[in-house]
């Protein structure tokens, strides 16, 4: 008797052996290299990456990355061919910053990071040139990037923005008009660098744009990357942050106001990997009218490496109307006991109604201390960004937001 067992043992192993044999042999390098199997990783340090479309999976709303997009709008970017060629655009800067096409081929391409999915991949593989910003000197400098005739054709974009050691910068990245873009933007900080980046999205509303934002930051420099997402159909601007060398400190603010029908969607994460590092997140959103629809997803990973790590990550969502539907997903993974703290916060919700009876009760009308209660919720974030005029012009087009809908 335990001789047939064994045979028919023998026979279901070679059966099952076979057939991971044929499946290894359709299924992408994505899969098999990145370990998934037939269930996706969740931890972050576990996902798969590479900067080939060939290797990705087509995209899925089984996909952890994908599970919250709209995917009708989103598939073309992440599998078709794009346009990858020079763009028309306009940039000021002072002295210490210069801006300049490279070749795919130029050394400091791929310093920060390197895709986590297809669209983000799709956008690498096709790439003619890039957009190299460099910050340098011991002065403070400043550099900023308009773009506002991307056009509708499916396109691919990759930009490099520098910061060298001890330099201190300011670079604004301003986007505007019709656009259906999928891009990867990799900030480079290194050691003792300060760098602030701000990125602003008010583009047109039929427009797809998908981002991901990788940052590198060396030793004892000290990073702040804002996202300002104001207009398009579909915007999804994805920030990673590394901090590789001890001391590092990053700052990653957002927010954004959806209106009908838009769909915003900002996926953060924090990778702590070397001692006493420092990171902090806060984003906030407000959300107006039927299907307007936001998403938000914080993933803070501290490494057995990351001894004496200091990280706090919120998102915070203000419901303006009925029918629209804030996301809000912090997730926190911490591989070492050695940590001076960790925490996130989320909470969306309406009108605080003591805020408004309190501002009312002092004889404040209700549109205004409504206005009062939006602007103090949203306005924070801005006065972050460190250039008056930007901030003054970004905090009036909110503005002009809240009195369609009468709040302001």
């Amino acid at each position: 008797m335990s001789a047939v067992i064994d045979t028919d043992r023998s026979s279901t192993v070679k059966g099952q052996s076979a057939a991971a044999e044929d499946y290894s042999k359709i299924r992408s390098k994505q899969h098999s290299e990145g370990g998934w199997g037939l269930v996706p990783i969740q931890a972050r340090a576990g996902r798969f990456t590479s900067v080939d479309v060939n290797d990705f999976e087509p995209v899925s709303a089984q996909d952890i990355e994908w599970k919250y997009t709209p995917l009708a709008k989103v598939r073309p970017l992440a599998t078709d061919a794009l346009d990858g060629s020079e763009y028309e655009y306009v940039s000021t800067s002072s002295a210490g910053a210069h801006v300049e096409w490279v070749d795919r081929t130029d050394p400091r391409i791929g310093l920060a990071g390197t895709p986590e999915e297809r669209a983000s991949a799709n956008a690498w593989s096709n790439f003619d040139h890039a957009l190299i910003v460099t910050v340098s000197g011991d002065d403070a400098a400043e550099a900023t990037i308009t773009r506002s005739a991307m056009g509708a054709a499916a396109r691919a974009a990759h930009t490099v923005v520098i910061a060298k050691k001890h330099s201190h910068g300011l670079v604004i990245l301003q986007n505007s008009g019709p656009a259906n873009l999928t891009e990867n933007v990799e900030f480079v900080i290194e050691d003792d660098a300060n760098l602030t980046v701000v990125t602003v999205q008010e583009w047109d509303n039929g427009s797809i744009h998908l981002a991901s934002h990788f940052s590198e930051v060396g030793r004892g420099a000290k990073f702040r990357h804002i996202v300002v997402t104001l207009g398009g159909s579909l915007v999804r601007v994805n920030p990673t942050a590394h901090l590789a060398k001890e001391g590092g400190e990053v700052e990653l603010f957002g927010v954004y106001y959806a209106d009908s029908s838009q769909h915003l969607e900002h996926q953060v994460f924090v990778n702590h990997d070397a001692p006493h590092t420092k990171s902090r997140v806060s984003y906030k959103g407000a959300l107006q009218g039927a299907g307007a629809r936001t998403v938000w997803v914080g993933d803070v990973l501290i490494r057995p490496t990351a001894s004496s790590a200091d990280s706090y990550e919120e998102n915070r969502n203000l419901l303006l109307t009925d029918g629209a539907r804030a996301d809000s997903v912090p997730n926190l993974e911490i591989e070492t006991g050695d940590i001076l703290g960790a925490g996130h916060a989320s909470a969306s919700g309406r009108f605080d109604d003591e805020q408004l009876f309190y501002l009312e009760s002092r004889g404040i009308p209700e549109e205004d201390a409504r206005r009062l209660v939006v602007q103090g919720f949203l306005f924070g974030i801005l006065q972050k960004i460190g250039n008056p005029q930007l901030q003054s012009r970004l905090e009036s087009v909110i503005e002009t937001e809240l009195r369609s809908i009468g709040v302001a």
